[in-house]
This record gives C-alpha cells, sequence and structure tokens, in this order.
C-alpha cells in the first residue's frame, strides 16, 4: 500500500514539475514570431526554387525528362495556395528580418493571392504540356509558365 502511495504521489509531482516548466517558457517575442514567419516564407519559396530549378535548366539546354518536368511543375502547384498563406500569417513589415519581400504585399494581398492562383494555374497546365513528353513542345511552354514567377517578382520582390 506504501508503495502505491509512493507511486501516485511519484506520478502526482512528476506533472506538476512538467506543467510548472513548460509555463515557465517563455512565448516568443513579436520579433521571434516576425523572424520565424520569415524562415517560414522562405522555405517555401526554397522549394519552389528546387522544383523550378531542373524545368529551367531543361529550356537552357539540359537534358529533358518530361516526368521530371510534370513532377516538379505539379509541386509548384501544390505549393503556390501556400504563397499568401504564409504571408498572410503574420505581416512582418514592423520588424527587422532579412527579407526580398516587399512591404506592399500585405496592402494588395488580394492581388497577391490572384498571383499565386495565376501561378498554380500555369504549373498544372505545363505540367500537362510536360506530361505529353514531347520536348519541343514542353519546353515551349515553359515561357509562359515561368512569366507566372516574374510577374509577381516585379511588383512585390526585391530586385
Amino acid at each position: 500500500m506504501l508503495r502505491k502511495v509512493f507511486a501516485i504521489g511519484t506520478l502526482v509531482l512528476s506533472s506538476v514539475l512538467v506543467v510548472t516548466v513548460s509555463a515557465q517558457q517563455d512565448e516568443p517575442t513579436p520579433q521571434e514570431r516576425a523572424a520565424a514567419s520569415t524562415e517560414t516564407r522562405q522555405a517555401v519559396f526554397k522549394l519552389l526554387g528546387f522544383n523550378m530549378a531542373p524545368i529551367s535548366g531543361m529550356a537552357r539546354g539540359a537534358e529533358f525528362d518530361a516526368a521530371v518536368a510534370e513532377r516538379n511543375a505539379r509541386r509548384i502547384a501544390e505549393l503556390a495556395p501556400m504563397i499568401p498563406e504564409v504571408f498572410a500569417a503574420n505581416d512582418t513589415r514592423e520588424f527587422t528580418v532579412e527579407t526580398e519581400a516587399l512591404p506592399i504585399i500585405w496592402d494588395n494581398m488580394a492581388d497577391f493571392e490572384q498571383k499565386a492562383s495565376e501561378l498554380q494555374a500555369a504549373a498544372l497546365t505545363f505540367a500537362d504540356v510536360a506530361a505529353g513528353g514531347d520536348r519541343n513542345t514542353t519546353i515551349a511552354a515553359v515561357r509562359a509558365f515561368g512569366s507566372t514567377c516574374g510577374n509577381c517578382h516585379r511588383e512585390y520582390r526585391v530586385d
């Protein structure tokens, strides 16, 4: 019986310690949240770039691989809706963060969302073209696809 009481007491004490330690952990500051939000945004763009690089390479003469072009374009289409989501999650204009994002994004969120939607549509169209397997047709379609990136960069990204 004494062992049972001791075990229950140990369990209760352990629980209290865990709750106390958890409660003592500081909430992130607004600056820390802004930095984390910026890192998340940059991670999405790194993934976009990672998937776009082989497609751009093929357009510049690298070995053509229709399956890679299609797969990567579909990945970009999946990532595109995240772009406005990660910006809307935290307006970081008032914080010191290292970013190429222009503050106007948060003033023109509807247009920014539209541009992300256009990227998604262009990526899906390109993926369908690439699925056909024809190198010339696929490479010719890269320009229209890539221009949707540039449309957003011109207005919302530091040169």
